[in-house]
């Protein structure tokens, strides 16, 4: 088990991980850029609320100048689009035998590695429920899939304790040997996401809509043969199964995958993606252009044409340019104008 930690970025992921570890008993502290939220912490601790556990704890907690010393265990939970700076940016308080674990979303594992070299980087998939609330506060509305990976797929003795902490917070966190192949399938269901966030309604209502279908079919698909192109056979998790939206599955296979994801999503307490609140709450931009626009670009360089992920980009761009409203019907714009 790991000894101390540091969390850079302290929002829904990071917040919510490090306080459970640190209520375990882990040595943890936090860097964010957001001072409100470094003060409210500081002053009267993190506050985890939600279904899943409900509590405080105290942990210090630092702007990114204020930081000293060294740390061998980095856990960085920025957006993607922030992965490039705070790399650099920790890159100093790195010991020579450390490594920085990327519970983000999206492929920063390969940002990291070119930054920090390959040693450097253990990648991570997370489909946990957690939202950023106010300075100090963070919900932990669910449980999901945790899964830990070395970029060349050993299974190293740094790997095997970072687990064993990691099953800390959730006790189901497994080690593999394909994290990419997590990755991709996460990226598959992050395209269903963006497309929900362009609406109202929440994740299983907007999945439960059946005239749907066939644009979710054409999101995940272009997806998923890029992947293949890529050499990578995707992995499932929490009812999202990549072979449902492989060029060779049926409508009923795309029907029961989706229902699946319904089910899972229906009970918990985060209705909405945080693509959602980014756009609704928050009003900053996505990670769509580090999420999606890089399939349609790797897609481009196969000789793959994915025309329905790349005016998914550009509705999601409108919406942040106050160029178009969040509405249900976005997304019947998005089927007709991408449909055959």
């Amino acid at each position: 088990m790991l000894d101390r930690v540091l969390i850079w970025g302290a929002g829904a992921i990071g917040g919510t991980v490090g306080a459970v570890l640190a209520r375990k008993g882990v040595d943890v502290t936090f860097v964010d850029v957001v001072p409100e939220h470094v003060a409210a912490i500081d002053a009267s601790g993190l506050t985890v609320v939600g279904p899943v556990e409900a509590f405080t704890v105290a942990a210090p907690a630092v702007r990114p100048e204020a930081l000293t010393g060294t740390w061998r265990h980095v856990f960085l939970c920025v957006k993607a689009q922030h992965t490039a700076d705070a790399a650099e940016r920790l890159k100093p308080f790195l010991a020579p035998d450390a490594y920085v674990v990327s519970l983000q979303n999206g492929l920063c594992e390969m940002e990291l590695e070119a930054r920090l070299g390959r040693q450097r980087v253990i990648g991570a998939f997370v489909n946990f429920g957690a939202d950023y609330l106010e300075p100090g506060k963070v919900i932990f509305s669910g449980r999901g899939a945790f899964v830990l990976g070395e970029l060349d797929g050993a299974m190293t003795p740094r790997l095997a304790a970072l687990l064993e902490t990691i099953q800390l917070f959730e006790p189901g966190a497994i080690a593999t040997d394909r994290i990419f192949a997590y990755l991709w399938g996460k990226l598959g269901y992050a395209s269903l996401l963006f497309a929900q966030a362009l609406g109202d309604l929440g994740i299983a209502d907007c999945l439960a809509r059946e005239e749907l279908l066939p644009l979710f079919r054409r999101l995940a698909g272009e997806t998923m043969r890029v992947a293949r192109a890529e050499g990578v056979a995707p992995l499932g998790f929490n009812g999202f199964d990549p072979a449902a939206f492989m060029p060779e599955a049926s409508e009923a296979d795309a029907r029961r995958c989706v229902a699946d994801m319904v089910a899972f999503n229906r009970p918990s307490a985060k209705t909405h993606s945080g693509i959602w609140r980014d756009l609704a709450i928050r009003k900053r931009r996505t990670e769509v252009d580090q999420l999606v626009a890089p399939i349609v670009t790797i897609g481009a360089r196969h000789g793959i044409d994915c025309p329905t992920l790349a005016r998914l980009v550009e509705m999601i761009h409108e919406v942040e340019e106050g160029d178009r409203l969040m509405s249900d019907d976005n997304l019947l714009v998005l089927a007709d104008e991408t449909a055959g």
